[in-house]
């Protein structure tokens, strides 16, 4: 029972919006391979990456309403204060956003950083310019949600990459969110922006790994001021 235990905790699930593409992949490579032997493994190898990228695995998020949990995989690419995009309402005035580069290896399943309800969900059409860009986040095509929380109204945006084509949501306005709880994904390479009213402290650095309900970007009330890292 132990192995069967070993290998069950090793492999991680795939997420159902995965299933066709690596279905695809599959099939690809068998036709490949009547053409050229060897292309078939390297469609096998292709094959496998793409079930990497669809993977899903559980999280462990912590339960704190003054706590926001990164949102995505990724490195933290920007914390600045930014103007929000005009379609999520949350007015003229500059936000602290806090920005999470996605590339092709990591994780894409998106969760919601804080607990609350869903009052409004914006799409807009725009470009596909490189999400790690700072213009990204006004010019490229998008998705916004603003959650409200006890802390305020706070927004969280999808925004699809040079290489993402397909911004996915499954949530709804006026639906019940927990930190952590997935709402979410964006296919092959992208970013996700989270804008938060005053009384936010970052807990995170430039250039440092987030996970995506695990890893604490912010925090309210907190008298300990930002975060001040170093290199190792």
């Amino acid at each position: 029972m132990s192995l069967v235990n070993t290998v069950r905790n090793t492999l991680v699930p795939v997420h159902k919006e995965g299933y066709r593409f690596i279905a695809i992949f599959f099939v690809v490579s068998l036709v490949l391979g009547f053409l050229w032997e060897p292309l078939t493994w390297i469609g096998f190898l292709l094959t496998a990456w793409c079930a990497y990228f669809f993977r899903d695995p559980e999280r462990m998020t912590p339960i704190d309403d003054d706590l926001v949990i990164s949102p995505a995989d990724g490195r933290v690419s920007s914390i600045a204060m930014v103007t929000p995009p005009d379609e999520l309402g949350l007015g003229p005035e500059p936000m602290l956003r806090i920005s999470v580069f996605m590339n092709v290896f990591n994780c894409h399943v998106n969760r919601a950083p804080v607990t609350g309800t869903i009052s409004r969900i914006a799409y807009r059409a725009g470009k596909f310019v490189n999400a790690e860009l700072d213009k990204a986040s006004h010019e490229n095509e998008r998705n916004g949600l603003v959650i409200q929380t006890k802390h305020g109204a706070i927004g969280v945006v999808q925004i699809a990459g040079l290489v993402a084509r397909r911004i996915i949501c499954w949530k709804y306005e006026n639906a019940s969110l927990d930190a952590g709880e997935r709402f979410g994904l964006i296919r092959f390479g992208s970013r996700l922006d989270v804008f938060l009213p005053d009384g936010v402290e970052p807990r995170v650095s430039l250039g440092q790994t987030a996970i995506a309900g695990e890893t604490v970007l912010a925090e309210f009330g907190s008298a300990k001021g930002p975060v001040i890292s170093r290199r190792a």
